[in-house]
């Protein structure tokens, strides 16, 4: 018989805690970490002293939503998970990703969880956690699935009820929860069944479609480009006329300029300068206190008995600011002056277009975009040439970020790999760090409260980032209809709401399908598999759903007409044709008409997908491979999903019965080995044999062309 080690004995049991012990000890709390600590005895749990990433949204748990009879059975364990750790032989067979310490967000996510069961064992059976049974277990899975839940989520709810079990194990005092049987028998038979379109390998983020991102990328760039100067000097105005009103004190010459800016106004029945506050539409009182130089109470007491408030609201008028307008829309101004009353909203809609640039033409994810801070993005230094390299982001990640144990870090680390910023990026980068102070945050919080300055924590949230962007599109398609542009507006997106991570989903498919573009996507994303295995990461750039990929048909419908014309075109010009698929290369060619450009209408997007299903009779370029595929799954090597229609290209592999090559690519062959023949020169020998030897394989399978390669005449 074996004895239970003390608490003292066992480096994964804590003490107990007492009823003033700290929510979160102080071992785990980083030097830099400010945000409040609790007590356990508090109703109040805040999360805030585990979280370091500044894109994270403090939690807190209330325990006010678990039963009091059940309380004082889970306090102890939620205690115990957010100091504790589990053992590693309690994660050995969860998995390369199980973690024996979860991040704060996973934590509050897990007690959540666990309140939820305590309310239903509340309800359903006296005693609350002890003694759960197993069939009270598969009851409340049951019970859980009813209001719906994809087979993924409830396999990590079940993994959270487990660990209701594991850390009730390192509690001082447990309370003798029962192992779940899923825990023992294994997880399908407890899991609500698998829907019939489950993707296996798929990024389920939908990419924006082309035309939502266009126009939308158009108004961002212009805001920044365009109009930044003009909407930061209306809020440094805006910002000097507050200051001046709130201390400014009353005077007779201040009356007097009040009288004679207003009172004609009044008299005359022209609009008023108005403000909207709390939905109604109000005298712009501070606008004309510091206009007039007259102080708040002098123009109360000049408004009141007149009901200058009540005519404002029906005679509202602008309140111009008196600085340049330097913007321009087509060569005309995009303003006839920045209005008092709108420039904390153009503020607002200016760090929203910033946001978008950096989400969009960056690729990386929110939270790093998040984590950006002034000086992030230096000026490069000049070679000694006098050139200038690129522009490069030093910033931090936080995906799979651990510390020596594996165990998640809030406060992520620095990219080894800095991220490679265009023209537009630094341009939105210069803008955002004239609104917040040298090292703060890009979008903090704070600074970008405009014009409350509540002081709010890290920098803007997924949440309110996606509110800012609904709003900026709103405001845009507004503006373009007043400027007289209807076909720069944002229309709705088929897949629902703009969000913040489709911008990086929507970059990286479009950069996978460039020639080479998965070696790009690897070197500018940090997926370092991609390179390793191309298939691993056509999942990022997959078009194997609807929605946006009708558009994308189309644009493949178009290239393949263009390759079957430049192959008609080759051929008519006396270049000969070799490869298995050389016959069907030609009779596609031939079947397939010109694009010489059209309206491209919903319906030919139908017809495009139509071609496209046309398996052995749809042409594609590889200008990698120098080859022109003739794509028929069957035959393909390239390993395509069972209902593609369009090749891998870049797994295309040598000897596959789709290729053929013309004379123009067998040129292209011995350029390449040239090339290559040039680089081994100068490369170590090692490197250099390997160069020589493939430049020698690309010769010989020109030679191979060279010697098999017919007219059309023959084949036909």
């Amino acid at each position: 018989m074996t004895t239970a080690l003390a608490p003292e004995a066992d480096p994964f049991v804590l003490a107990a805690p007492a009823p003033d012990s700290p929510v979160v000890l102080p071992q785990w709390i980083s030097a830099a970490n400010r945000h409040p600590n609790s007590r356990y005895a508090d109703m109040v749990w805040p999360l805030g002293p585990l979280i370091d990433n500044p894109g994270t949204s403090l939690r807190a748990l209330h325990w006010k939503h678990c039963p009091e009879p059940v309380r004082a059975q889970l306090r102890p364990i939620v205690w115990t998970m957010i100091n504790s750790e589990l053992r590693p032989t309690q994660i050995q067979d969860r998995g390369v990703r199980a973690r024996t310490r979860r991040s704060a967000v996973e934590m509050h996510t897990a007690a959540t969880e666990w309140m939820r069961l305590a309310r239903w064992l509340d309800e359903h059976r006296a005693g609350g956690l002890a003694g759960c049974t197993a069939s009270d277990w598969h009851a409340y899975a049951t019970h859980r699935w009813t209001d719906g839940c994809g087979r993924k989520s409830a396999e990590k709810t079940l993994g959270r009820l487990t660990d209701l079990w594991a850390f009730d194990q390192l509690s001082s005092q447990p309370v003798g929860i029962t192992r779940p049987p899923w825990d023992i028998e294994g997880a399908d038979d407890f899991l609500p069944a698998q829907a019939d379109d489950a993707r296996h390998g798929e990024n389920a983020t939908e990419p924006l479609d082309p035309r939502v991102i266009g126009p939308l990328l158009t108004w961002a760039i212009r805001m920044v480009d365009d109009f930044a100067d003009d909407i930061l000097a209306a809020w440094a105005e805006n910002r000097r006329l507050t200051d001046l009103a709130a201390t400014t004190g009353p005077s007779p010459a201040g009356r007097a300029a009040l009288e004679r800016y207003l009172l004609p106004l009044v008299d005359s029945g022209s609009p008023l300068p108005s403000t909207e506050h709390g939905g109604k539409v109000t005298l712009a009182r501070t606008y004309i206190a510091a206009t007039t130089g007259a102080s708040p109470r002098q123009l109360d007491h000049l408004a009141r008995p007149r009901g200058i408030d009540k005519l404002a609201a029906e005679r509202p008028g602008p309140a111009p600011l008196r600085i340049p307008v330097t913007g321009r829309i087509n060569g005309r101004p995009w303003r006839e002056h920045l209005d008092f009353t709108e420039a904390g909203e153009l503020m607002r809609h200016l760090g929203t277009a910033a946001a978008i640039i950096c989400l969009y033409l960056t690729g990386m994810r929110p939270q790093e975009v998040q984590s950006l801070r002034s000086g992030c993005c230096p000026d490069p230094e000049p070679d000694s040439d006098g050139h200038r390299g690129r522009h490069l982001i030093r910033s931090h990640h936080y995906k799979n970020v651990t510390d020596d144990d594996g165990n998640h870090v809030s406060a992520g680390e620095e990219r080894a790999v800095p991220w490679v910023a265009i023209t537009p990026v630094v341009h939105a980068v210069r803008v955002l760090e004239r609104i917040v102070p040298d090292g703060e945050l890009l979008l903090s919080a704070a600074h970008h409260d405009i014009p409350r300055q509540r002081g709010h924590h890290g920098a803007l949230k997924n949440f309110a980032l996606r509110w800012r962007i609904e709003s900026f599109v709103a405001w845009a398609n507004q503006e373009a209809q007043a400027q007289g542009l209807p076909e720069q507006t944002i229309p709705e997106d088929p897949h629902g709401a703009i969000g913040t991570a489709r911008f990086r989903r929507t970059l990286a498919w479009h950069i996978a399908r460039r020639p080479g573009g998965l070696i790009a996507l690897a070197i500018q994303y940090g997926h370092m598999r991609t390179v390793l295995d191309a298939r691993t990461a056509t999942g990022y750039g997959t078009r194997a759903r609807g929605g946006i990929h009708a558009d994308l048909d189309v644009e493949t419908v178009r290239a393949a007409a263009d390759t079957a014309a430049r192959l008609n075109d080759r051929m008519a010009a006396g270049e000969k044709i070799s490869g298995p698929a050389a016959r069907r290369a030609l009779t596609a060619a031939a079947t397939t008409p010109r694009f010489e450009g059209r309206i491209v209408t919903s319906k030919f997007a139908t017809k495009a997908a139509a071609f496209l299903d046309r398996d052995g009779l749809v042409l594609f370029d590889n200008p990698d491979a120098h080859l022109i595929c003739v794509f028929k799954r069957d035959t393909a090597l390239c390993d395509p999903n069972p209902n593609a229609v369009a090749p891998n290209q870049f797994a295309c592999r040598p000897g596959c019965g789709n290729a053929v090559r013309t004379d123009t690519h067998a040129q292209g062959l011995r350029e390449r080995a040239r090339e290559l023949d040039a680089l081994a020169a100068a490369a170590p020998e090692p490197v250099g044999r390997r160069l020589r030897g493939n430049a020698e394989r690309l010769r010989e399978t020109a030679d191979t062309h060279d010697a098999t390669a017919q007219g059309a005449e023959a084949l036909t």
